[in-house]
């Protein structure tokens, strides 16, 4: 209390009688007794959360009224799981960007990280390759955009040399991979071993993009969605080797909920 009082140049005894009248209001104690000192209660933690996106809320205030002003243009920050593939996350995006009056923020991140930060109202929507965990006090919402078949891809130099059937060509191919942090890697590890395919990984990648300009050079052959097959052909010289017709690749909007809604979320969804 002594060090609150500090920081707002007020006296304590201020400061614990709001307290005390935030308490009485809320009808729940938010600190406890610890030690010499106090220490926030379930509710009190529930009510910090709260507070911090008030405060955020408040902060951003200024900067939201002077863009209002200065531009007709509106605005929408989108996070998107580095587990996502860069092409996809064009296409998905592909509705708003037509749209004249749309100004896109976009933030690449871990899958956790982005959704505390939608939870923080943050973000506006996120964009992955899975739903949002369930967990009522997270109130994020997932909704199925669309999905993918897998396919193998090769650089047509490497392509032209190949020999087996697909899919036991795999076995003589260096391979490169998606790692951990997309959830299509645990599917790809299963058919490779239904397939008995032992796979020579010549290198693995958390960004898609690195993996597929590797891939450019000859490094190896790799798996991606059918989804960006004609990406694949005109920008990066792929061709098709072999599909996974058992293995889909699913992606997702995630969104909170809240009672004012960015119109364009609503735009990603419903294209």
């Amino acid at each position: 209390m002594s060090k609150a009082a500090e920081r707002l140049g007020m006296a304590i005894q201020t400061i614990s009688a709001q307290v005390h009248e935030l308490e009485k209001s809320l009808g729940y104690l938010l600190f406890k007794p610890a030690g010499r000192g106090i220490a926030l209660t379930e509710s009190g933690f529930a009510a910090l959360a709260v507070a911090d996106q008030i405060f955020l809320l408040g902060e951003r205030l200024p900067e939201i009224v002077r863009d209002a002003a200065t531009t007709p243009k509106t605005k929408i920050t989108i996070g998107v799981s580095d587990g996502l593939p860069k092409f996809v996350t064009r296409q998905l995006l592909e509705p708003i960007t037509k749209i004249d009056s749309a100004q896109l923020v976009i933030h690449e991140g871990e899958f956790e990280q982005l959704l505390a930060d939608l939870a923080l109202h943050k973000l506006d929507i996120i964009l992955a390759d899975r739903p949002a965990p369930n967990n009522k006090s997270l109130n994020l919402y997932s909704e199925e955009l669309t999905k993918s078949s897998i396919a193998w891809y090769g650089h047509k130099k490497i392509v032209k040399q190949i020999k087996a059937p697909f899919p036991e060509c795999l076995n003589t191919l260096p391979i490169l991979l998606p790692t951990s942090h997309a959830t299509v890697r645990y599917l790809l590890d299963q058919w490779l071993i239904k397939h008995g395919v032992t796979p020579n990984i010549a290198g693995e990648f958390e960004d898609s993009a690195l993996l597929k300009t590797f891939a450019a050079t000859g490094l190896g052959v790799f798996p991606a969605g059918k989804i960006i097959q004609n990406d694949l052909r005109e920008i990066y010289q792929m061709e098709l080797i072999g599909e996974c017709t058992d293995i889909y690749e699913y992606f997702y909007a995630i969104r909170s909920e809240k009672k004012i809604e960015n119109p364009l979320v609503k735009a990603i969804i419903q294209s």
